[in-house]
């Protein structure tokens, strides 16, 4: 879990939140309440829709607002508030420098420890974030790709990239919630055991389908903040920094003869495969190529 990027990780909060909204509120209107003779049924019937869209928007917008502490939960990490070598400098003072000329709220500054060389931003607002790095960042690449990294970040902060992802994930979450409960009350009317088995079931299989779109979404605004980091330190740079990451999964690849099982929701992405459509980041074979045509 401490290796996935930012959106992959309010992703995979927001589904876990979405299920068990859902559920519980499934197991309250159909079992609980009607055991202390309070039938919502009737109603519900009408308001579905509603609920879809309370239920769907209220889980993703729940992963938006506790992004930042369950990201802190979720790393051996610590916080930058005063460098004390000169890689924390360069992290700190890059992402106070950018933050500065955007006019915006310096995002907190985190460094977590892991080998493989990654980074992410988190938080509900571009005035309320976070940017962590790995050490393992700060041991592969130089100070320049680090900037480049940290500049592709504060891209996603500046352009609210958080926010719409959870917008598109609370759309979805209503699909799923309103289609779950249609199938539902078509099957309880003849086997009610059956229904709910399928309730969860499409709960889970649903969520999983709708991650395709968000993902497809999360994609472009990748190569959108590749663009942001480009115009502020330079393509060059960005261009270096993602060859020396290919170079660290690459090598790391064949030293453990195992691809990663993570890709998806990293800056490494899926190359090929069919999991590439539930990747949260494009092969850097093809950032590196629209780097190169600006």
């Amino acid at each position: 879990m401490k290796k996935m990027k930012g959106i992959g990780l309010l992703l995979v909060a927001n589904i876990l939140i979405f299920i068990t909204l859902s559920i519980t509120f499934m197991l309250l209107s159909e079992f609980i309440l009607p055991a202390f003779g309070i039938d919502l049924s009737g109603s519900l019937a009408h308001q579905d829709l509603l609920w879809a869209f309370v239920i769907g928007f209220g889980g993703a917008f729940a992963s938006l607002a506790f992004s930042k502490q369950m990201a802190r939960i979720m790393l051996d990490c610590q916080q930058i508030t005063r460098p004390q070598t000169r890689a924390e400098s360069v992290v700190y003072e890059t992402v106070e420098k950018i933050a500065r000329r955007l006019g915006i709220a310096t995002p907190e500054v985190w460094l977590y420890h892991s080998p493989d060389p990654n980074a992410f931003a988190t938080g509900p607002s571009k005035n309320n974030s976070m940017v962590a790095v790995s050490t393992g960042l700060l041991q592969n690449l130089d100070e320049n790709e680090v900037r480049a990294v940290l500049a592709h970040e504060m891209g996603h902060v500046y352009n609210g990239d958080m926010f719409t992802t959870t917008v598109l994930a609370g759309l979805m979450n209503t699909f799923v919630y309103f289609i779950s409960r249609m199938v539902y009350r078509t099957l309880a009317e003849r086997n009610h055991m059956l229904a709910i088995g399928v309730y969860f079931f499409l709960q889970v299989v649903l969520s999983i389908l709708a991650m395709i779109p968000i993902s497809w979404w999360s994609r472009r605004r990748e190569f959108s903040a590749d663009r942001f980091a480009a115009g502020t330190v330079g393509k060059e740079h960005m261009i270096s920094a993602l060859q020396s990451i290919n170079r660290w999964v690459t090598h790391s690849q064949y030293q453990y003869q195992t691809e990663d099982a993570l890709a998806t929701m990293k800056i490494s992405g899926q190359s090929r495969s069919f999991m590439q459509i539930f990747s949260t980041h494009p092969p850097i074979e093809a950032r590196v190529a629209a780097l190169q045509k600006l």
